[in-house]
């Protein structure tokens, strides 16, 4: 827990832990439980989505809270490869208690270069638009892929977690074109909701390890895990 902080900053801290896995205030830095607060605090202010990109090094930084919905995953990436961007790094904290809150942090780029101001506008709004169901994404997104091709070498698993006593789902495929939105828009159509997520992109391959709530923010048993990892790779495959 971070220290210097007012008493009364460090008891809503407390509280506001508490909505989320066992593990988060444990493997998450102050730092980022600090930032997720405030988040929290913009999102309860303004009651609606906090989405902004800022430049970090030579990428840019993604960040995002809102009320964790399972399509919201499909909306954030499908904007991002219709924008062309790359992904280079993920970070994402959701609560399983109510308001069941997501934090999200993505860095990316375009051409190995952060954006620019007006490309981060435009991404933003796009994003805003598609979450209120006016930027139609898949329709914008058969421009540039074809949406019904499979991913090549796909391999999933499903397991629950000894640490984080969490249903995990790993999604492991080749590199290629508007893979995090084909993803993302399996989850959603499974109506799963992600609460954490690691990411690893290595020698060609990209590898999601998901932790999940099932339909209506449920744990998942481990016999229908197995079968929602199987459908997965199915219908990333195209089969």
């Amino acid at each position: 827990m971070a220290s210097g902080l007012k008493s009364s900053t460090l008891e809503l801290l407390k509280r506001f832990n508490r909505a989320f896995p066992e593990f988060y205030e444990q493997f998450v830095s102050s730092e980022i439980q600090l930032q997720n607060l405030r988040l929290a605090y913009r999102l309860y202010k303004s009651r609606r989505a906090v989405i902004e990109l800022k430049p970090e090094g030579s990428k840019s930084a993604l960040h995002f809270a809102y009320r964790n919905q399972s399509f919201l995953l499909s909306d954030i990436f499908g904007v991002l490869a219709a924008y062309g961007l790359t992904i280079h790094g993920l970070s994402l904290y959701g609560q399983i208690r109510p308001p069941m809150l997501v934090f999200i942090k993505l860095l990316v780029s375009r051409g190995s270069k952060a954006l620019s101001e007006k490309t981060s506008e435009n991404v933003c709004r796009a994003v805003r638009e598609a979450l209120a169901g006016r930027f139609e994404v898949e329709e914008m997104l058969a421009v540039e892929f074809n949406l019904d091709a499979g991913l090549e070498q796909v391999q999933t698993e499903f397991y629950v977690d000894p640490v984080f006593h969490l249903p995990a789902l790993v999604i492991e495929a080749d590199n290629q074109p508007g893979l995090f939105y084909k993803v993302m828009y399996a989850i959603w159509q499974e109506d799963l909701l992600v609460v954490n997520a690691n990411l690893l992109v290595w020698r060609g391959r990209t590898r999601l390890i998901l932790y999940l709530l099932g339909p209506n923010e449920s744990l998942i048993p481990e016999y229908l895990g197995h079968k929602i990892a199987e459908g997965m790779r199915q219908r990333l495959l195209g089969k």
